[in-house]
């Protein structure tokens, strides 16, 4: 059986957490997925900001990680987390 693409596992990894950044993410999908062209932290970023502009995530609040470096969380609300477990089984 193959993997979904990434794009899904992200976005499905987001119904399953209630706030996550990029270092969240990768953290949860690298050993499935650190092979990916995609998987790096701008890949990341931008399935997660393509959910935001797309009304499935919505920006939470913002932290700094341990290498200084800005991190944006996000979150599935009810309505997301319905449309992407409605389309990701």
């Amino acid at each position: 059986m193959s993997k979904r693409p990434l794009n899904f596992a992200v976005l499905k990894y987001m119904t399953t957490v209630d706030v996550a950044c990029v270092d969240d993410v990768m953290a949860a999908l690298e050993d499935e997925y650190s092979d990916w062209k995609m998987f790096k932290p701008s890949g990341i970023l931008e399935v997660l900001m393509t959910g935001e502009k797309n009304d499935l995530l919505v920006e939470g609040h913002y932290e700094y990680n341990k290498n200084g470096e800005l991190m944006i969380y996000y979150r599935a609300p009810e309505e997301g987390r319905a449309t992407i477990n409605s389309y990701i089984k």
